[in-house]
């Protein structure tokens, strides 16, 4: 602690100056100042802002161009969408259509084969029938032949 106030002490100013002390080193140090922002201006400060300038145009065309092909690609898909509900809307009209068309088709058929089917049983059952007929004269004459051979056997 004594060499701090020591040091205190022995640290006054005499004579003229002090805290604010103008004389020729202020406007060399206003000059040099002026003159390194002059060079840093022209070295650095110039080629970078030209720099980002480009970079900001490059980015802005780029962003232009993506959101125009982003509004296209909207475009088309709005377009697609439409165009694929029609055929959609198309493609399940035809169906209809050909389920219409088929089951109509197959009540044609059926009809037709129910109508065969049905002439084919009472052709048969026709023909059965006369069979059953015939066999049942046939029977009948057998029948009458073996009674009239069996009187005659019986009568002897």
């Amino acid at each position: 602690m004594i060499n701090f106030s020591l040091l205190i002490s022995s640290s006054e100013v005499t004579g003229p100056g002090g805290l604010f002390d103008i004389d020729a080193t202020l406007p060399l140090v206003a000059i040099q100042f002026v003159l390194l922002m002059v060079v840093l201006n022209i070295i650095l400060y110039t080629p970078l802002l030209t720099i980002i300038e480009e970079r900001k145009e490059y980015i802005l065309t780029n962003l232009g161009k993506a959101s125009e092909i982003l509004a296209e690609a909207n475009k088309l898909t709005t377009e697609y969408e439409q165009e694929l509900d029609s055929v959609r809307k198309e493609a399940q009209f035809e169906i209809t259509n050909s389920q219409k068309i088929h089951k109509e088709i197959l009540e044609i058929e059926l009809n037709i084969s129910q109508k065969y089917i049905d002439n084919l049983l009472d052709t048969i059952t026709k023909d059965l029938l006369n069979k059953k007929n015939i066999a049942l004269n046939s029977l009948d004459e057998i029948v009458q032949s073996l009674c009239v051979d069996i009187e005659t056997r019986l009568s002897i």
